[in-house]
């Protein structure tokens, strides 16, 4: 029987992000993958695309991220897109965005380690697994309470994820030890963050702490909210695109917004570019796996500029995100600040109610049936 392990030898070599900055050729291998086939033709043609969402100036760009991506070492890509205006809004989980990315940004980090490792000698030790990633369970704790303190100086009231995302920002900026973050570079550049099952995720312990001990006045986290407030971004920005890195609820999220601007009365268009990387397989009808022309049919995305990347995200992101940064198609964009024009809606929403179309009152009154409202035309 060998020498039992100790916590220190297992968290040992850091997982180091990919820096996209770094490494120019990129576009050198992408263009050659353009006269190749399967899926390097397929990456080629998405990394045409994204170049195309950076150059169309009145475009808005939405990310959104599923999977364990910031443990992985994808966090500086997209921390360098949001810096270089690549990207406006971003749909995620809450583990890549709390477990991961603020998680690292209060000076924590994530190890290489084994996928075939003994999980019950790492529960013996506080060390959690991500396939081939170790991180240290005490410290993810703190990153929970952090939550807590963060719920317990804030006005109790419902808030969208973006907004205490916002006040998660707010934080890094005073008491950050590692500056390159999603969250505080989202926050300084007035990038929107979203986060639809926000309590499946570390900051959910905090929030549950935080309401036991606030029970009659707390902080609440409103999924409608976060619906309403990314559906404006598609009122106030009628051309879209998507860049989809996974699938889940930050996938179907973004793209039904499409669907309740046309709702609400707005006659806004499909969504112009999407790319979505993903290793679902498309045959069970899954949400991850659905194709960005099946999503057509129910009026969210349209055909002409859309690509589907079966390929793992550590792969396909850095070769796409990476050739978007090189062709320098960013450098005339400018930062479009959603987050202080979701701000300023807030404040004109509150004790308001949005006007009602003859539309809308004739789904309500029975006169039409709702389903018809989800079919758009090009």
């Amino acid at each position: 029987m060998g020498k039992p392990f100790k916590k220190k030898d297992l968290l040992k070599k850091q997982v180091k992000h990919i820096d996209i900055k770094e490494h120019p050729g990129i576009v050198a291998i992408v263009d050659s993958m353009r006269n190749m086939a399967f899926s390097s033709r397929d990456m080629a043609r998405a990394a045409d695309i994204y170049e195309r969402m950076l150059r169309d100036k009145k475009c808005a760009v939405i990310l959104t991220l599923a999977g364990s991506l910031i443990s992985a070492g994808l966090k500086q890509v997209i921390v360098d897109m949001i810096r270089n205006n690549m990207v406006d809004a971003i749909v995620s989980t809450g583990a890549n965005i709390v477990d991961q990315d603020f998680f690292e940004a209060m000076g924590y980090r994530h190890y290489v380690g084994d996928q075939y490792a003994d999980d019950t000698v790492l529960r013996d030790l506080h060390i959690d697994r991500i396939y081939d990633t170790f991180i240290d369970e005490d410290e993810l704790r703190i990153c929970d309470d952090t939550s807590r303190l963060i719920a317990d100086k804030l006005e109790p009231r419902a808030y969208s994820s973006r907004e205490f995302v916002q006040e998660m920002g707010a934080w890094l900026n005073t008491h950050a030890k590692n500056r390159d973050s999603i969250v505080l570079s989202a926050w300084e550049k007035g990038v929107p963050i979203f986060c639809p099952a926000f309590s499946d995720c570390s900051a959910g312990f905090g929030l549950v702490v935080h309401q036991i001990n606030h029970p009659e006045a707390h902080v609440s986290i409103d999924s409608v909210k976060d619906f309403r407030e990314i559906t404006q971004i598609k009122l106030l920005n009628r051309e879209t695109g998507i860049f989809m890195i996974g699938g889940g609820v930050p996938k179907n999220f973004t793209q039904d917004i499409v669907v309740c601007a046309e709702i609400l009365g707005s006659d806004a268009p499909m969504h112009k570019y999407a790319i979505q990387v993903t290793v679902a397989d498309v045959r069970d009808g899954a949400l991850s796996s659905s194709t960005l022309r099946e999503a057509s049919s129910w009026g969210k995305v349209d055909t002409v500029y859309e690509q589907m990347v079966y390929a793992e995200a550590t792969l396909a992101v850095p070769f796409i995100a990476g050739y978007g940064y090189h062709k320098q198609a960013w450098k005339q964009r400018k930062a479009m600040n959603f987050n202080a024009k979701l701000n300023a809606y807030n404040e004109n929403f509150n004790g308001h109610k949005p006007a009602v179309t003859k539309v809308q009152l004739a789904s309500t009154t029975g006169k039409i049936k709702a389903p018809s409202l989800a079919k758009k035309k090009k």
